[in-house]
């Protein structure tokens, strides 16, 4: 199954050097760091191509050909990226940068605090996740073009940007940004929140008798857990934990007369505000204070007959991408383990320091840290908002959103909840599967009625047989807390049935959890696979194979999220359960192609990356020009988390320049121009923002009248089409066809949560009609309507 090719070996074979072969791949949007790295056959015909000048064939190499005729249409028309209008639809201004984009949807999300009509914790909640977003974001995307201007490429991206000018770039928008953040935190919601009587205090405003208990509290849960680090020619500059909120602490000695710097590291195991029961005042009911201001106010405690001269918090960050070459270790599970161990000494991209730090300070860091100024970033007040969800929890319900119980759907409403062991006679989940294909929509409608209950009820049923089910994300921490997907599986495997999970190591930042799990379920008997070399299975199926009645049924999930019941309550997510013989026969190749050494190339109704998904978006693409230009209509919707596949947009460019109306509803990248005139003026693109984060993917092709309607786990981005195992399901009961379209129709009429992206790049936000409450509530409204909460 390993046709992989390395870099230095194409470099060989096309008379290049490495250097030149890696800027080819950044060109192609394909994944390689090093000489060592590897391409897949396909990505390798496509650097060929690109390297022998004939880039527009590049463009459009992609695996193994498909012998219907349209797909053969669409590839031969795909060739051209000048079409009939005379436009050049692969020139960089029709293109937007993917850094900037992803900046932008941070924006939005940041937006939602600033919003007058988001409640005041919900504020807070925003704030802390534009944080978080931003972290993930230095330590996968900042890092990963650092180290592309560290090796001296300067391959332009679609837009035409090098990686040092995306770089500068990303300053340029993030410095002004995130200091209006803490701006607005500090000047604005502090205040509001003293205003409710939720009192964040500096320590200098404390009362004596506060003082008093912090000392106390101090001496008690904060001093046994520090070590202070003292930097000289003995003790060199101490290593520093990625995303930790560090203290640089200047002593001086009396008796010397010389100062010395030391760093305390602030304990993460710690609250970070630190609440003095029992001691509030001036109308407050909560009082607190950081726990770095609390150790900076106690550090003599830590430095005995030393002086204390200042005291500068600040934060790192460090690279977190793993660098894995899969085809050279023996054991991938051994391999991903020592990766994340060299995680730890990632090299850091960032450092954050409050505003006031004095230069020889920032300069102290800078030099031991090994960046540069642009990596500095000062901020207002408390560094790190990612913390403010601990506030945002308080219970101060009116002002925060009331908690959502998802529903029950109602063909499972008659269902007894399953706790107990299976009767004859009993309704289940099988027996309605069986009279209808059941479409749930998560987190309106329950994930643990449904898909936890389809997996849990299979784990005990006597006549399932077997169960496979891929595992990209669960919930749970495997050393801690345990996952009931996880706990199901076990039972099943201890009930004597075939268990059979792909676990998928390198979900970024899941891949210790993954370990420990599939430690734990091997050790019960599960079989578990960790997939195909080079790829990444980020499919969400499940197979369920159950003896009726002298026949053996199948039953099948494919979702469009991760089988984790807790981020189901956060997440938009779709899932199938279906009896269906295709589908049933579909997921059991797909599963002997990822278990073994079967090559399916192609399947009865599933639309499997990098088999037959990018071919056959181009054929859906093409039926609907072929409408347009024999005198009908064409018309596309779309519904993903990002859109950045240059291929795919140019398909799209075709299309709307044949004049194939098109809507797409992307929550985060988008690469894509709309409404140029002449190649994307039919082209709209709307972005979703609110209280749940969009996450499913829904595809709609009109088809004069006769819709295809599919969902699926991928996004239209090459990474998804070409480097991941990824299925996409066609939706064919014509009553869920009916459902998802007046769903993507009400996210394109929403005012509330809804942003329009105009040609220009900027992103405008709807204004709201009425009492438009927003797509999430509406949708939660219908639900409750239809079904009881859970």
């Amino acid at each position: 199954m390993n046709d992989n090719v390395r870099i230095y070996e194409l470099s060989r074979e096309l008379s290049l050097q490495s250097k030149e072969v890696l800027e080819l791949c950044q060109q192609l949007d394909i994944e390689a760091r090093t000489a060592c790295s590897s391409v897949t056959s396909s990505e390798a015909s496509q650097l060929r191509a690109m390297a022998s000048n004939d880039s527009l064939a590049a463009l459009n190499s992609h695996g193994a050909p498909s012998n219907k005729p349209a797909e053969q249409s669409i590839a031969q028309q795909q060739v051209s990226a000048t079409p009939s209008s005379g436009q050049n639809i692969a020139a960089p201004e029709y293109y937007f940068n993917r850094e900037i984009s992803w900046l932008q949807f941070n924006q939005r999300v940041l937006h939602e605090a600033f919003d007058q009509r988001t409640l005041l914790l919900e504020k807070l909640k925003f704030l802390a996740i534009y944080s978080s977003n931003l972290d993930e974001y230095f330590m996968v995307r900042v890092s990963g073009l650092k180290r592309l201007v560290e090796a001296g490429i300067t391959q332009r991206s679609h837009d035409g940007l090098t990686p040092k000018e995306q770089l500068d770039a990303i300053r340029d928008q993030l410095e002004p940004e995130v200091a209006r953040q803490h701006r607005y935190f500090n000047q604005d919601l502090i205040p509001q929140l003293a205003e409710i009587g939720i009192c964040l205090v500096n320590y200098s405003d404390l009362s004596e008798r506060q003082v008093t208990y912090l000392e106390q509290y101090f001496l008690e849960q904060i001093f046994p857990v520090l070590t202070p680090l003292a930097v000289d020619p003995g003790h060199p500059f101490p290593y520093i934990s990625n995303l930790s909120l560090s203290l640089a602490v200047i002593v001086k000695d009396e008796h010397m007369g010389e100062s010395h710097f030391a760093r305390v590291k602030v304990p993460n195991m710690l609250p970070r505000f630190i609440s003095m029961p029992g001691l509030s005042e001036n109308g407050c009911e909560w009082v607190g204070v950081t726990i770095e201001q609390v150790i900076a106010h106690n550090l003599q405690s830590l430095f005995s007959g030393m002086v204390i001269e200042a005291c500068y918090p600040f934060r790192i960050t460090r690279n977190a991408d793993l660098d894995l070459e899969e085809d050279e270790a023996d054991d991938l599970l051994e391999a991903i383990e020592q990766e994340l161990r060299k995680r730890r000494f990632g090299s850091v991209v960032r450092v954050e320091i409050q505003d006031g730090t004095p230069d020889f300070m920032r300069q102290k860091l800078m030099q031991e840290l090994g960046l540069c100024e642009s990596d500095v970033y000062a901020v207002e007040g408390p560094i790190g908002l990612h913390n403010l969800m601990g506030i945002a929890s308080l219970p101060f319900p009116q002002f925060q959103q009331a908690s959502w119980v998802p529903t029950v759907p109602k063909p499972l409403q008659q269902l007894d909840k399953f706790d107990k062991p299976m009767e004859d006679d009993q309704a289940d989940i099988f027996s309605v599967v069986q009279e209808r294909d059941l479409l749930v929509h998560h987190p309106y409608e329950s994930f643990s009625a449904t898909v936890l209950r389809f997996i849990t009820q299979a784990a005990h049923d006597p006549d399932v047989l077997t169960i496979k089910m891929t595992l990209y994300r669960t919930d749970g921490d495997a050393a801690m807390v345990g996952s009931p997907i996880v706990s199901s599986l076990i039972a099943a495997a201890e009930n004597g049935k075939q268990v059979i999970v792909l676990v998928e190591l390198k979900a970024r930042f899941d891949e210790e959890n993954n370990i420990q799990w599939a430690r734990k379920l091997e050790k019960v008997g599960v079989h578990v696979v960790y997939g195909i070399v080079g790829l990444k299975i980020h499919t969400k199926v499940a197979l369920v194979v159950r003896r009726e009645k002298q026949r053996i049924r199948r039953y099948v999930h494919i979702g469009t999220g991760n089988y984790n019941p807790k981020t189901a309550r956060l997440y938009t997510d779709l899932g199938l359960l279906s009896c269906r013989e295709d589908l049933g026969a579909d997921l059991t190749d797909l599963f002997n192609y990822l278990t073994g050494f079967a090559r399916q190339q192609q399947y009865r109704k599933l639309l499997v990356a990098p088999v037959s998904l990018r071919d056959r978006t181009y054929a859906l693409i093409e039926r609907e020009i072929a409408h347009q230009e024999a005198g009908k209509s064409g018309r596309i919707i779309a519904k993903m988390n990002a859109l950045i596949d240059k291929k795919i947009i140019m398909a799209l460019y075709r299309a709307s320049q044949a004049g194939v109306e098109i809507d797409l509803i992307i929550r985060g990248i988008c690469s894509l121009r709309p409404g140029v005139p002449g190649v994307s003026e039919n082209i709209r693109v709307t972005s979703i923002i609110g209280r749940f984060l969009e996450h499913d993917r829904i595809f709609y092709f009109e088809n004069q009248g006769d819709p295809t309607v599919l969902i699926g786990s991928a996004d239209w981005r090459a990474r998804n089409l070409d480097r991941r195992v990824e299925a996409v399901v066609p939706i064919e009961d014509p009553a869920l066809v009916t459902r998802l379209y007046n769903l993507l129709q009400q996210m394109l009429a929403d005012t509330r949560q809804a942003w329009e992206l105009q040609a220009s790049g900027e992103y405008v936000q709807r204004q709201a009609q009425g009492d438009d409450p927003g797509i999430h509530i509406r949708l939660m409204e219908q639900a409750l309507q239809t079904s009881p909460s859970t």
